[in-house]
């Protein structure tokens, strides 16, 4: 080990892949100390089932953008492909790391055991850790007293401005020489996607057009599959990944919600900003809902594993057109709107009557903008295993006719029902023989039969789940998980202007 070893700041970058209003980044530089930025993409995350291809594209998209804004300072973001505790390892022997800045990360079980073996790592090998706090949401918190205001103090507070000092970021030379000794990970991605490309360049391209002229829309297309891929911000991916901050977006739609003439739909907007802290919040304060139900109550609710059943949710082939629709989107695009998500949850849970935690990670792996504080509180909630929430069973033909009732989502995404009437592209199993005939259609064929009936699973699971909620267990676990998790002025959290 070089005994002379020049000493510097480390930033690690998780999901806050960007430079400006990066409170890591800023922390470190305020120092005046040399500081080398990094991201590791780490085997145990590579490895997760969680994770997909598209996630990891996504992911060298945005650093690939990072690096071309760091030309201007000629730097670059170190890229590996290692264990987190490996690659500081290995840059130890070049430099003294004094301390090392990075967001707190409110990820999986596995990134959570990581974060403390590294602790354990920075103590050992005396270094300090000092972590920022991401997008207003707390670690350590007991309830939720005040948290609706810290949160807004916090999205109200001044973003953070990257200005490296002249030669304070490594330089490209300095940085090449160390990818030498590492496993460099080639950021080159396919070109031709049907998925949003990373970066910060093209988060704000989506951000501002939606803020120009595509919110005049919102809160009339939100829950229609296919108007709502125009009219909602499409800027999920950018935030989950850290692309653009929460205060950044916050900040910017409260301008223009000043001036706007549709402010009632950036108010909508903006209230949906709060509620995406919240439940990243929830599951910060609770994090063992990533395997179980948070209501323990629910842990007592068995039900049989059907590999067929779930073979035919996944691949879109369970006779169901708007189930089968947006599956078949989500599967090639990465991307549909929050109804057609929770859909699909409550069709998987309530009318195929299969455990959420089966489709966790196939729903993970196709959506593009995978974040944990999200994805399991929802799950949950739209299984019906929480106990405080409403229980709600979504009947897909019902949600096809009002969504899409001219069916342009089911005609794009199951071709094989285009050629047949509206009233057909929406139950095709209502067709007689005769009708299959004159279209030259035969179900079973081209296209399944239902895999359930669906009003006797609607049933089933409404008659079990509404008993349970009159369970002790459920009822005792239901005002401890409000006692924890509600906010004391919820109704100006529903606010919207």
């Amino acid at each position: 080990m070089n005994t002379n070893r020049e000493h510097i700041n480390v930033v690690w970058l998780k999901r806050d892949l960007r430079l400006q209003d990066n409170e890591a980044i800023s922390c470190a530089l305020s120092t005046g100390k040399r500081t080398l930025i990094i991201y590791v993409f780490e085997h145990i995350l590579l490895n997760d089932d969680h994770y997909s291809e598209r996630h990891f594209n996504f992911i060298k998209e945005s650093l690939r953008d990072i690096n071309i804004k760091l030309e201007a300072y000629d730097s670059k973001v170190l890229c590996v492909t290692s264990d987190i505790t490996s690659a500081f390892n290995q840059l130890q022997e070049s430099y003294k790391i004094d301390t090392i800045y990075s967001h707190v990360e409110t990820g999986l079980l596995v990134t959570y055991n990581r974060d403390k073996e590294f602790k354990r790592y920075c103590r050992n090998n005396f270094i300090e850790w000092h972590e920022s706090k991401n997008n207003g949401v707390e670690r350590g918190l007991l309830n939720r007293d005040n948290w609706f205001e810290n949160w807004e103090d916090y999205m109200n507070s001044n973003l953070e401005v990257f200005e490296p000092l002249d030669n304070q970021l490594l330089n490209s030379n300095e940085i090449d020489h160390l990818e030498k000794v590492f496993s460099v990970t080639d950021l080159n991605t396919p070109t031709e996607t049907n998925f949003q490309k990373g970066g910060t360049t093209m988060g704000w391209k989506y951000a501002n057009s939606f803020f120009e002229t595509r919110h005049e829309e919102y809160m009339f297309n939100i829950s229609k599959p296919e108007a709502s891929r125009s009219s909602c911000s499409r800027i999920s991916p950018y935030i989950a990944w850290g692309n653009l901050s929460i205060r950044q977006v916050f900040q910017k739609a409260n301008q223009l919600k000043k001036v706007s003439k549709e402010r009632q739909h950036i108010g909508a907007f903006i209230s949906r900003l709060r509620w995406q802290a919240h439940f990243i919040q929830k599951f910060e304060m609770e994090h063992t809902m990533e395997n179980a139900s948070v209501n323990k109550g629910y842990h007592k609710l068995k039900k049989s594993i059907s590999d067929s059943y779930i073979d035919a949710w996944k691949t879109g082939q369970t006779g169901f057109p708007l189930v089968d629709a947006s599956m078949r989107c989500l599967i090639e695009t990465g991307y549909v709107n929050f109804r057609m998500r929770a859909m699909l949850a409550s069709f998987f849970t309530h009318i195929l009557w299969q455990p959420w935690q089966y489709a966790t990670t196939h729903l993970s792996q196709q959506f593009l903008d995978f974040e944990p504080g999200i994805h399991f509180p929802q799950l949950q909630m739209q299984a019906g295993e929480t106990g405080i929430n409403n229980l709600r069973i979504y009947n897909p033909t019902l949600n096809g006719l009002k969504h899409d009732p001219d069916a342009t989502f089911i005609k794009k995404w199951v071709p094989e029902l285009a050629h047949l009437d509206i009233a057909f592209i929406h139950e095709p199993y209502l067709m007689t023989e005769m009708e299959q005939t004159f279209y030259n259609f035969k179900l079973g064929e081209d296209y399944p039969m239902p895999i359930v009936d669906i009003k006797e699973n609607r049933k089933r699971a409404s008659d079990i789940l509404w008993n349970m909620k009159k369970d002790p267990t459920v009822v005792r676990e239901s005002f401890r998980i409000l006692k924890r998790h509600t906010i004391q002025d919820r109704n100006r959290m529903l606010k919207s202007d």
